[in-house]
């Protein structure tokens, strides 16, 4: 190994029973690295959680056939590693092994790459890094072409809260595939959070959002589609929803002083040439979202009353009456919900994983209202609502404000 003490470029690709995918990631990624950095000493390193259905193996054994897909090889070849990470089992605990090595091994730029990814190309490699590369950014942030039903969290909260807070609109900032300098790395490594939920799905706000508050030289680049393996909102986010949300209101914490002084929002700087592509459909059970959302009105009454106050509770109340058809959950409505509760976590109300927990019914009733509002809209008017309820969040942050006091 004393050939890979130094790096120029280090890409990391989090795994975790990834096999059907990720001989694609790697092949690409080892692609991308031949086609645009070839005068560079690059290393791909997979952080895997103890995979059971042979994803290290395909990692360790991925090849390529250079000739078929690029005229010339590198000067020096990607190495691969596969390695298992220790700790906190999750996204995050992996990222960090992926800091610790970057950091050992000097490397000038990096990326993260999720391993369940099946519209990856080797172009994704140049613009995730070429920012950070060439144009002296400490941070790429993503950005995708994404289904109108895929990203509810980001699009409902993550993103219009995070650009509230701090200004800045990095439109994806929970998007898994991200470009950063050597020396983010080693702030990021540095930070006592690896006991918390950032050593889980909280990983990629914790990134987006130290970066941004640490004044960090930030970019976004457009990567095209983003195919993976979408969940439906009903099902399968719960967990994802806590670890996000908490680590979300955690960061809320930390960077109070700064956020409190900031005012309204502007542009990123954006790499990359932008288009509109199509897009596989995302499968959603609106009917089960809404019940849950009506089920919480019933069992959680109390505690949503504490919360939000009886006023904005008896709106919920009313829109949980109305049909499946009728039904409407307004974005200035859903604004307050969401500092609201951002305010009984900030004031300790009661424990952050059931406090949370109990975001989740709200979560659905206001995913499922945005799904049927956007239904027959095409892609640029389906980000006009989702700008709508930015600029709610905006307008109503002194609301947060004077109350977090």
């Amino acid at each position: 190994m004393a050939d890979l003490d130094k790096t120029d470029i280090l890409i990391g690709i989090a795994s975790y029973n990834n096999a059907k995918t990720i001989d694609h990631v790697v092949r690409a990624v080892d692609a991308g690295l031949a086609k645009y950095f070839s005068d560079k000493k690059a290393v791909i390193i997979n952080s895997d959680g103890s995979s059971k259905d042979g994803t290290q193996d395909i990692v360790k054994t991925a090849a390529l056939d250079h000739a078929a897909m690029f005229l010339t090889y590198p000067v020096y070849p990607a190495h691969r590693i596969s390695m298992p990470y220790n700790g906190i089992p999750g996204k995050g605990s992996a990222f960090k092994l992926i800091f610790q090595k970057a950091v050992e091994m000097q490397a000038d730029a990096c990326c993260v790459i999720d391993a369940d990814l099946r519209s990856i190309t080797p172009e994704w490699i140049e613009l995730l890094l070429s920012p950070i590369i060439k144009g002296g950014f400490d941070f790429a942030a993503p950005l995708y072409s994404r289904h109108k039903y895929d990203g509810t969290i980001t699009n409902s909260i993550v993103y219009p809260m995070t650009r509230a807070l701090y200004g800045q609109r990095v439109r994806q900032p929970i998007g898994g595939d991200f470009g950063f300098s050597g020396r983010l790395a080693e702030f990021y490594l540095k930070q006592d959070v690896w006991e918390t939920h950032v050593a889980r799905f909280g990983i990629d706000i914790w990134m987006t959002t130290e970066a941004i508050a640490n004044g960090f030289k930030v970019c976004q680049t457009f990567l095209g589609a983003k195919i993976h393996d979408p969940k439906d909102p009903g099902s399968d986010l719960s967990d994802m929803l806590v670890q996000v949300v908490v680590t979300l209101f955690n960061l809320t914490e930390r960077h109070y002083q700064k956020w409190k002084e900031i005012k309204d929002s502007k542009e990123v700087p954006t790499c990359g040439f932008r288009y509109h592509v199509g897009l596989e459909p995302v499968k959603v059970n609106i009917g089960k979202m809404l019940d849950i959302f009506r089920t919480g009105i019933s069992n959680l009454k109390p505690l949503w009353t504490e919360i939000m106050g009886q006023g904005d509770f008896g709106e919920i109340e009313k829109i949980g009456g109305l049909s499946d058809r009728e039904f409407r959950f307004p974005a200035g409505l859903w604004t307050g919900v969401v500092y609201d509760y951002a305010i009984a976590y900030h004031k300790k109300m009661m424990s952050s994983e059931h406090l949370i927990k109990s975001l989740t019914p709200l979560y659905l009733g206001r995913a499922a209202s945005f799904m049927m509002e956007v239904e027959e809209m095409e892609h640029h008017k389906v980000e006009e609502e989702i700008e709508k309820v930015c600029l709610e969040f905006e307008n109503q942050k002194d609301y947060l404000i004077n109350n977090w006091r």
